[in-house]
């Protein structure tokens, strides 16, 4: 929280060149199946929370745009290619992979249903194993994460990685 009891968020790109803080609730946390969020964010669906009009301050670098239709620009990452923002005439919405914390933020409505994959909804149902379960992947026993850490940080990324 901040000083007068609004909700502070923070959130970034995975390399940590784009980082972002929103002061104030969110809204509207949801994910939508629509094709062009599809391929935006390279994945079944896009999770998205829209950030109060004058609440999204970008505290590291800024996200590159793209034109994905007449009325939506898609902010991602330009060294990364992260997918960060949804901005369209009536607001700015953030990637809920990208905040620190997005197991805070549970969607409450699915949208472009129409183009829903036919075997999103069965996801939750298949086997689930952690990721060192998987024998097979021996690059794991020795796996270094450079990706950036779910907090702020003064400098980024630490001397020597690049």
């Amino acid at each position: 929280m901040s000083l007068d009891n609004k909700p502070l968020y923070s959130g970034g790109c995975q390399c940590g060149a784009v980082r972002f803080r929103v002061e104030g609730a969110l809204s509207n946390v949801s994910v939508c199946h629509c094709r062009m969020c599809q391929k935006a964010f390279g994945n079944f669906y896009a999770p998205l929370a829209t950030a109060p009009k004058g609440g999204l301050t970008w505290t590291r670098g800024e996200p590159k745009r793209f034109r994905s239709s007449n009325h939506v620009l898609r902010g991602f990452c330009g060294d990364c290619g992260t997918p960060l923002t949804f901005e369209a005439p009536d607001g700015v919405a953030l990637a809920v992979g990208a905040f620190d914390n997005p197991a805070e933020l549970a969607p409450t409505i699915q949208w472009g249903i129409e183009a829903k994959l036919p075997y999103a909804d069965g996801i939750p149902g298949l086997p689930g194993e952690a990721t060192d379960a998987d024998t097979e992947a021996s690059y794991l026993d020795d796996l270094v994460n450079y990706q950036h850490p779910d907090h702020d940080t003064d400098d980024w990324p630490p001397e020597g990685k690049s």
